[in-house]
Formats: C-alpha cells, sequence, structure tokens
C-alpha cells in the first residue's frame, strides 16, 4: 500500500539546534529511494508503507545514536484505495485551479 506521510521529528535532550539530525533523516530518505520534500515544519515523504515506516523507524534510531535521549515525533498518514496519490500531484491540483481562474481572490 502506498501512503504519504507528514513526519515532523522533534528531539529532546542536547544541542537546541535540530538541523543536524533532520539532515541525517533526509539521508535515510534519499538512501531507501523515497520521494520526500523538507519543509520548515517538517517532511512529507511518499511511498511504500513498509518502506515509509521502516525509514521512520530508521530515523529515530539514527537520532539516539546520535546522543538524543528523547524524540517526540507527529505523523499525518495519508493513504487511498481508489487511485494513485503523490505529494507533487496535490500541489498541482491546486496550482491549476488558481492559474484557472477557479478561485475568486479573497
Amino acid at each position: 500500500m502506498d501512503v504519504l506521510v507528514e513526519l515532523c521529528l522533534i528531539p529532546q535532550g542536547g544541542d537546541i539546534s535540530l538541523s543536524d539530525d533532520i539532515a541525517e533523516c533526509q539521508k535515510i530518505f534519499r538512501a531507501r529511494g523515497l520521494s520526500h520534500q523538507l519543509h520548515a515544519f517538517g517532511t512529507n515523504v511518499e511511498g511504500e508503507w513498509d518502506n515509509v515506516m521502516g525509514a521512520i523507524k530508521a530515523c529515530h534510531e539514527r537520532v539516539h545514536e546520535r546522543g538524543r535521549v528523547r524524540i517526540l515525533s507527529t505523523l499525518k498518514i495519508a493513504t487511498r484505495s481508489d487511485r494513485q496519490q503523490s505529494l507533487r500531484a496535490k500541489v498541482v491540483s491546486v496550482e491549476e485551479k488558481l492559474t484557472d481562474g477557479h478561485v475568486k481572490d479573497a
């Protein structure tokens, strides 16, 4: 089953900066061949369920290995049974409505 996930990983304890830990997770997503988009408050990931969830587990393990004692993560998980979905298609759908005049200015 394919899945879209928004992951917000918040390591606690240690260095106040999170960017090194987040970069480690990005490397894991890349190594597993997962489509992913980093944004200011997390990462969107798409792929096969077990691969995505395994990557999230690997992120937690890697960040713990780096010395973080606690990690708080939030996940938003989306699946569909009626058709394929992708992160890009969701964005394109809105962009098309904006350029085609479907959405009126506020």
